[in-house]
């Protein structure tokens, strides 16, 4: 490829991703250029508008259109892949918490509804496991496909009618689970719930372990925490939320993953 040729292709390639900053190279009719760009962000608009619909509802048409604009001209994809966008779209967000006046809910609602197809897509393979282990005894393991969220938004309850502009005082805490029938589950929790099943997903010890922290941590009587952290590990494993305890109990290292937006 000549100098030339590959100085012309960068110019284009500027010029459709931000039209309004930089000129398209020489010899190129502005017909065929309004072609290009509206194909280039429609795609664009359609992908991610499919996978934000309450975002996009709540913005409304104007605003939601120059966010994926400032989105596809500021943004660097690390992926070629289409699926992935949604993801590249929430760290674009992320980075940008004034993407959108007046919407500081911007990046968590994106977030919320990226969790969904995120975990559809899922396909890590969960880790060796007894399912019918102690899960005291044992080091219960959160499933790969269940993940603790909290949110400072109340994100389950944003839409075009209710834009909130100052947050709560008690968080937003949420787990979404792929349940085993394939659909992806959301469900409130309470802030105890909430620290047990970061626990598990972060560290690596026996549920009593998990048990006797959270207590310590809550201020709360060992023995009533046992009895409640006991019927919620089961009630989870039940769904698929626990897969059970680790094969090697002596394996009490870390996860290599921590699914969450925080």
């Amino acid at each position: 490829m000549s100098e030339r040729l590959r100085l012309q292709q960068f110019a284009l390639t500027r010029h459709l991703r931000d039209p309004e900053r930089h000129a398209p190279p020489p010899g190129i009719e502005e017909r065929r250029l309004r072609i290009y760009r509206e194909l280039l962000i429609g795609s664009i608009d359609g992908l991610l508008a499919g996978g934000f619909p309450v975002l996009r509802a709540t913005l409304g048409d104007e605003a939601w259109r120059a966010l994926v604009r400032r989105f596809f001209a500021a943004h660097r994809c690390a992926t070629p892949l289409f699926p992935q966008v949604g993801g590249e779209f929430v760290e674009f967000l992320h980075a940008d918490a004034r993407a959108v006046p007046g919407a500081p809910w911007l990046a968590e609602l994106a977030h919320y509804e990226w969790a969904e197809a995120a975990l559809l897509s899922c396909d890590d393979a969960a880790p060796a496991h007894r399912a019918d282990g102690d899960l005291l005894e044992g080091a219960p393991l959160l499933a790969p496909w269940a993940w603790p969220l909290a949110y400072r938004w109340p994100v389950h309850e944003i839409g075009p009618e209710a834009r909130p502009v100052s947050a709560p005082e008690a968080p937003t805490l949420l787990l979404v689970h792929r349940d085993r029938d394939g659909d992806v589950r959301f469900a409130q929790l309470a802030p105890l719930s909430y620290r047990l099943l970061d626990s598990l997903r972060t560290q690596r010890r026996s549920g009593a372990e998990h048990l006797r922290a959270l207590a310590a941590e809550a201020g709360a009587p060992v023995e009533a925490l046992f009895a409640e952290g006991r019927a919620a590990l089961e009630a989870w494993r039940a769904q698929g939320v626990v897969l059970g305890v680790a094969a090697d109990d002596s394996d009490l290292s870390p996860p290599c993953a921590a699914r969450s937006h925080q």
